[in-house]
């Protein structure tokens, strides 16, 4: 391109590019460039030129070229598609009338903070520094898919997509993507869905304070994300379902005081994930169901009410639960699994809280084990289950057995005192003992001599009868009891 080809403003840049020299267009630091539209010829760069700088500009000798502009109105497209840059571009505050085509490209950074533009392009694209997105407002799809970032990628407060429109394609597509650093999206919002999947991350990805609108469908789509560290989502608002799929999180993933809904199915979705811990601290009630079947954590920290009505767990494998809460406020959630009744829930809870050395709690945990499992057996097995629980707890209350001897004791001990029975054979018979006589017939295995020499009659006979089933019915329940105790240990 000829340089008497060009406009005054165009003429601007072209000289300060082999230098790389700022030119501001700028009327004032705080313009805003949403109105870039209207701005006339005196700011106006087509895109074309520009391309024709970055792809064969001038080079001055001992300086080091670059295209580094502030509040300029692109016309055209920017169109790089598949071109190697060896500047950096720097299009600050800038408002672009199409959406540059950077597809394939190379470049060393791409800096478009505070820009204006209709979409991005830059499928494959390869930067060798940073991708900066910061403050952006883009209206269209932001395609990443399948990019490299040696450096770190910000979009940090920008704004994608348009309130109250139905966005076709993901407004932010980071999927397959290589970050060499940090993804950086604090305060973004976007209007439509993001998308991480596949996404390999070296550092971390922050999303804390961002808003993803995309409600009755997937508002982060990150499945089978790769993450170096920490995915934070700080205060995230999200309406729709956020994906996590098969993601590798080793350090924390957390949400604490974020906002999940997704009323029309699974607000949180990450199953088959293995991550360090996951933080729900103070979080808002989350509206949808939450699946995190056959995820590994090492800690979760869930207060109860944080839960939806409806989970999946089925496989889920944590070692430590936080905050450290008795068992009676846990348990609820393991009757809201949708699949129902899962053992393992029962024993990973309990193997937590044998973890913090919370005893009483585990077995807490394994009596409403015991009896959830009793709702899915026939009647006859239940009416037993139910005596066991009533005796002793199915041996996680042994007292309950001592408080049933003892009243039985004391009832037989006391009618057998007031109306002795009559002996078989007075000639041999011992002395009669009513508290002995009541032991013979409640322990099965002890023998005092008494039950043989003695003989009841009428209701007195009945009351030893009842005795002696009750006294095997204990005896029984106390042996499991004893024998689960055992196989525990």
């Amino acid at each position: 391109m000829e340089i008497a080809d060009l406009t005054p403003a165009e003429r601007r840049v072209w000289e300060a590019f082999p230098r790389g020299a700022a030119v501001d267009f700028r009327e004032s630091p705080d313009e805003d460039p949403t109105t870039g539209a209207s701005w006339g010829p005196e700011r106006t760069v087509r895109g074309e030129v520009l391309r024709a700088l970055l792809l064969d500009g001038p080079a001055q000798d001992g300086e080091i070229a670059g295209l580094k502009l502030w509040g300029a109105r692109v016309t055209g497209t920017l169109h790089l598609m598949y071109g190697t840059i060896e500047h950096p571009v720097r299009l600050r505050g800038c408002h672009f009338e199409k959406p540059p085509n950077l597809y394939g490209a190379r470049i060393p950074a791409l800096v478009l903070t505070d820009s204006v533009l209709p979409g991005l392009t830059a499928g494959t694209l390869r930067v060798d520094g940073v991708l900066r997105l910061t403050c952006c407002r883009i209206s269209g799809p932001v395609q990443l898919a399948g990019a490299k970032f040696s450096g770190a990628v910000f979009v940090n407060k920008a704004r994608l997509g348009n309130p109250g429109e139905r966005a076709e394609d993901p407004v932010l597509q980071l999927n397959h993507t290589e970050v060499g650093t940090d993804i950086w999206a604090v305060g973004l919002v976007a209007h439509g869905q993001v998308r991480l999947k596949g996404a390999t991350v070296a550092g971390q990805v922050n999303l804390d304070d961002a808003q993803l609108h995309h409600p009755g469908d997937t508002a982060l789509h990150a499945e089978t994300l790769t993450v170096g560290t920490d995915l934070h989502a700080m205060r995230l608002k999200a309406r729709g379902r956020v994906n996590l799929t098969g993601s590798r999180i080793p350090g924390r993933l957390n949400f604490a005081y974020a906002r999940l809904s997704h009323p029309e199915g699974q607000a949180l979705r990450a199953s088959s994930c293995v991550i360090g811990e996951l933080w729900l601290r103070e979080a808002a009630p989350i509206e949808g169901t939450v699946n995190l079947r056959r995820t590994q954590l090492d800690l979760l920290h869930v207060p109860p009410e944080v839960w939806p009505e409806q989970v999946r767990i089925d496989g889920l494998d944590y070692r430590v639960l936080t905050p450290h809460l008795p068992a009676e406020q846990r348990l609820p959630l393991l009757e809201r699994e949708a699949d129902g009744y899962l053992p393992y829930a029962y024993e990973q809870l309990t193997a937590a809280y044998r973890t913090v050395g919370d005893e009483a709690a585990a077995r807490t945990v394994q009596l409403a084990k015991l009896r959830r499992h009793r709702r899915t057996l026939p009647a006859y097995a239940r009416l037993w289950g139910h005596v066991q629980d009533a005796a002793v707890g199915y041996g996680f209350r042994p007292m309950r057995a001592a408080s049933w001897l003892l009243l039985l004791l004391c009832t037989g001990t006391l009618a057998f005192a007031l109306h002795h029975p009559p002996a078989l054979k007075p000639s041999e018979a011992p002395g009669f003992n009513p508290l002995f006589y009541t032991l013979d017939l409640l322990l099965p295995i002890i023998d005092f001599g008494q039950e043989a020499a003695f003989a009841p009659h009428g209701g007195y006979q009945w009351l030893s009868y009842l005795l002696i089933a009750t006294g095997w019915v204990l005896a029984t329940t106390i042996a499991a009891g004893i024998t689960r105790s055992l196989s525990r240990q």
